[in-house]
C-alpha cells in the first residue's frame, strides 16, 4: 500500500480525499485582492526587486507592465538571486523583465477545489486571479488553499507575534492580516463599513489610504 510508506504520503492523500472541505469556497474567497498585493514592475533590476522580496518575505513576486491590470510575469527570488550570484554586474544592469516565468491566470469564480487540483498536477505555486472584466483582482497560492482546510500554515517568516497585543495602556500592536472587524472589537470601537471599501485587513485598508501597498 503506497500509503504505508510514511507519514507525508498518507497526509497528502488525506488532503486529496478532503476535497470537499472546501465545498462550494471560490478563488475570490480565499485569494489575497489586489489592494494587498506586493508586484514590481517590469523594468526595476534585479537588486531592486531582490530587495523588494526581501522586505516582503515573498519568494515569487508578480511582474506588472503598464499597470496592475497588465501582469506579465512572476519573479523567482531564486532565478534573480542565481543570476546577480553568477554574474554580479547583472544585479543592476538586468532588468526583472529577463527572468520572470510566464504567469498563470484563473477567473475569480473558479472553486478553490478545482484549482487545487489543477495546481497540484501541473505545480503551480501562484496564479493571477483576474476578474469578469479581465482585471486583476488579487492573487492566490497553493498555501492560501491549503489552509482554507489545514489551518493557517506557519513558515519561516512567520514570527510568532499574535495578532493584537497591548504593549502599554495607550499602545498596541496589530498584524496586518487583522481584519478590521477584529481590531475594533479589540479596540471597543465603532467602524462604519463606509469608512472602508472593498478591503478587510489592516494592511489592506493603510494600502487604500496610502495609494500603495506598505511592507
Amino acid at each position: 500500500d503506497a500509503q504505508k510508506r510514511g507519514l507525508i504520503e498518507s497526509d497528502l492523500s488525506h488532503l486529496t480525499d478532503n476535497d470537499f472541505e472546501l465545498g462550494d469556497t471560490l478563488v475570490r474567497e480565499l485569494m489575497v485582492p489586489r489592494t494587498e498585493m506586493v508586484w514590481v514592475e517590469r523594468d526595476k533590476t534585479l537588486r531592486q526587486a531582490l530587495s523588494l522580496a526581501l522586505r516582503s518575505g515573498y519568494s515569487r513576486i508578480p511582474v506588472s507592465g503598464d499597470d496592475l491590470d497588465n501582469i506579465i510575469g512572476i519573479a523567482y527570488v531564486k532565478d534573480l538571486a542565481k543570476r546577480a550570484l553568477d554574474h554580479h554586474e547583472a544585479e543592476t544592469t538586468e532588468k526583472v523583465e529577463q527572468h520572470m516565468r510566464p504567469p498563470i491566470f484563473v477567473p475569480e469564480n473558479k472553486e478553490a477545489a478545482d484549482l487545487l487540483r489543477e495546481m497540484q498536477r501541473n505545480q503551480i505555486h501562484l496564479a493571477i486571479v483576474v476578474d469578469e472584466y479581465g482585471g486583476t483582482a488579487g492573487i492566490i497560492t497553493i498555501e492560501d488553499i491549503l489552509e482554507e482546510i489545514v489551518g493557517e500554515i506557519a513558515d519561516e517568516f512567520d514570527d510568532g507575534v499574535e495578532e493584537f497585543t497591548w504593549l502599554s495602556e495607550t499602545k498596541a500592536r496589530a498584524k496586518a492580516t487583522l481584519h478590521i472587524e477584529d481590531l475594533a472589537a479589540e479596540l471597543k470601537i465603532e467602524i462604519s463599513k463606509e469608512e472602508f471599501d472593498d478591503v478587510d485587513t489592516i494592511g489592506g485598508l493603510m494600502a487604500q489610504m496610502l495609494g500603495r501597498v506598505p511592507i
